[in-house]
């Protein structure tokens, strides 16, 4: 099972920019390590970025359980965490500093480069919660099937991509990806959201908190994204991922309708 994913940065190299618009990630288990930096003649590391102002071996992550560690190899430079879901959270990782745990769920690393930073998405989705009864005389803890965030921006998207089954019967139509971000836009923490961010957290959703088997590949005509929410939607209701009492998460509702997920 995946405990981290790394969106790996669109600038490294020519032909290594993201394919048909999604971002390649680089999925890790337990125990795995990837390596980050310039590289060297011939040598590109897995977290490549090719900035004259990183160190050709500029540090290292590890993925541990529910969390992960980031490792400094740099010997002038401080890194800085920031927290994604956070009002600029952060961890600073000072140079040579190894293994140094990393508690947030979206993550993005920032290194100084020659003009500016530059830096690489990190996101942890498994969580590991105490269930009754957990201890050592009662053997391994139960891990949680669903650990979703009620705090965290993608569970924004899904209640508000379930909000129409909520209020209506079960064959409302679900919103589309403009339609959320209407929707969402008087949050604070949404001003800045965009359709491609939704449909990002609605992928990160699928398969990597809910872990649904779905196709990729998307029909021109939106058939299979939206067999994708429905199986989203469907799976959140059916288990109680998300209820009526999520609403109240939401802003209030304006008397503008949702659009149809055909034309969002």
């Amino acid at each position: 099972m995946d405990t981290v994913i790394v969106q790996l940065p669109d600038t490294t190299g020519p032909g290594r920019a993201a394919v048909d618009g999604k971002p390649r990630l680089l999925h890790m288990g337990p125990g795995e390590t990837s390596d980050f930096g310039r590289g060297a003649p011939g040598v590109e590391p897995p977290i490549s970025l090719p900035d004259p102002g990183v160190s050709r071996h500029a540090g290292r992550i590890e993925a541990a359980g529910d969390f992960w560690r980031l490792s400094n190899f740099s010997v002038t430079s401080t890194y800085v965490v920031e927290n994604l879901e956070g009002a600029g959270e952060h961890v600073k990782v000072a140079p040579g500093r190894l293994g140094a745990p990393v508690p947030f769920e979206f993550s993005r690393v920032v290194l100084p480069a020659l003009d500016g930073t530059v830096g690489f998405k990190v996101f942890a989705p498994q969580h590991a919660y105490a269930q009754p009864g957990t201890g050592p005389d009662h053997g391994e803890k139960t891990l949680s099937p669903f650990s979703l965030d009620p705090t965290s921006k993608y569970f924004l998207v899904l209640v508000a991509l379930c909000e129409p089954r909520l209020r209506n019967v079960s064959g409302a139509a679900l919103p589309g990806a403009g339609a959320i971000v209407e929707r969402l836009r008087d949050l604070e923490s949404c001003r800045d959201l965009t359709r491609s961010a939704v449909n990002y957290h609605i992928d990160y959703l699928t398969t990597a908190k809910l872990r649904l088997r779905t196709d990729d590949t998307d029909d021109e005509d939106g058939t299979r994204v939206g067999a994708k929410r429905e199986e989203l939607v469907s799976l959140a209701l059916r288990f109680d991922l998300v209820h009526e009492e999520h609403l109240t998460l939401l802003p209030p509702r304006s008397a503008r309708p949702y659009r149809s997920a055909a034309r969002a």
